[in-house]
């Protein structure tokens, strides 16, 4: 049994580590013989448990380095590009965070999702359910994957 939650924990902590993400836990808990519906929820919990933390942290981190003589001028215009975007997506910029994390392709992503909605200024919980909405939406992608699609099949069902 000891083993058993180790594994559980290895999903755990992959699913959490930037650039890896839900999108290497769920193959991991696969490759490590566990059943999907064990993996999906604890990766889920592992991605999107430093969102938060990552909307709020990465929005004082760039406005403080906009503020630095250097790179000032880089991160200002970054929220500036940021501020001209979220004007021209409007309504739509929360569907796009959405459709950003959901697909799981490289540098996708809670983590990377969580840096736009901060560069964006996105509101905390609006960014944090649209990306958790996309993690989920990318784990059962990922089971299909990992899973193959008669396993697929198997797990719908």
């Amino acid at each position: 049994m000891n083993l058993l939650k180790n594994k559980y924990l290895y999903v755990f902590f992959i699913s959490m580590l930037p650039i890896v993400e839900l999108r290497g836990g769920i193959p991991a808990g696969v490759a490590m013989g566990l059943d999907f519906w064990q993996v999906y929820p604890i990766s889920v919990l592992g991605n999107i448990l430093p969102v938060p933390f990552l909307i709020l942290f990465s929005k004082q981190v760039v406005t403080f380095l906009a503020k630095k003589g250097v790179c000032g001028g880089f991160f200002q215009r970054l929220i500036d590009k940021a501020d001209e975007k979220a004007r021209k997506l409007g309504k739509y910029e929360l569907l796009g965070l959405f459709l950003f994390v959901a697909v799981p392709a490289p540098g996708t992503g809670a983590w990377t999702g969580s840096l736009i909605a901060a560069v964006l200024r996105l509101r905390l919980i609006p960014a944090f359910l649209v990306i958790t909405g996309g993690v989920l939406t990318a784990g059962l992608i990922m089971g299909v994957v990992s899973f193959g699609l008669l396993g697929a099949v198997g797990i719908i069902l």
